[in-house]
């Protein structure tokens, strides 16, 4: 093998890139925090209010956007060279319309008392402006694997921060988590629930605290 010959792989050993390198990593992290969906970009605010009255219900619906979003990202991001620019959008509403209609059908079969606490809201995922704002502005113009990082970065940092507000709002407004009497377990019979916490006021008032320490946190100003 000639020098020449080592030199071209060589280079080409170092042109590639890991599968969690730095920049990867970035990918995923920076959505959980300093570009937050719904906290840095106000996306996604309508099912973050609707749907964290109780954690159970809100978990699947973070597993859902979750599925939705990765599995949408890889297959537009997989077809975008054969996609015509001037019905991506439709083809993307088809994507992701399947796939939501996937995940309506098996909350229905295996967790249907989920599912119609979830109401319509599982059926909003196709409409979600995170879901279509990252396959408009990533997964058409990235490969696969970079648009499945993207996809499940946004998502994480979409279900955690709908986490954090039925977390509050379950425990202050019913005393429960996951439907568990915790202040009942430690011996506190008589805790005052508030009723503010079950209705979209009392989310409204815990999400903009998370925004408000976040941004504190971060140093973000919103120009």
């Amino acid at each position: 093998m000639s020098t020449d010959t080592l030199e071209q792989e060589n280079v080409q050993v170092k042109e590639s890139e890991g599968l969690l390198s730095k920049r990867r990593k970035r990918i995923v992290s920076d959505p959980l925090n300093d570009d937050n969906p719904i906290t840095v970009q106000v996306l996604g605010i309508c099912s973050a209010l609707a749907v964290t009255t109780q954690m159970k219900p809100t978990f699947v619906m973070s597993l859902s956007v979750i599925f939705v979003m990765v599995f949408s990202s890889l297959t537009i991001s997989a077809l975008r060279k054969l996609i015509p620019s001037r019905v991506r959008i439709i083809v993307q509403l088809a994507v992701i319309a399947t796939l939501v209609a996937l995940v309506d059908q098996v909350l229905k079969a295996y967790l249907y008392d989920v599912s119609k606490l979830l109401s319509v809201f599982v059926g909003l995922i196709i409409t979600n402006c995170i879901v279509m704002g990252r396959l408009e502005a990533f997964a058409m113009g990235n490969k696969p694997y970079d648009s499945v990082l993207d996809a499940l970065g946004s998502a994480l940092g979409y279900s955690w921060i709908i986490l954090a507000v039925a977390f509050f709002r379950e425990l202050l407004g019913s005393a429960a988590i996951f439907g568990f009497k915790v202040f009942e377990a430690i011996g506190i019979d008589q805790f005052p629930t508030n009723g503010l916490m079950v209705t979209p006021v009392g989310a409204f008032f815990v999400l903009g605290l998370i925004i408000w320490v976040q941004r504190t946190k971060t140093g973000y100003v919103e120009h």
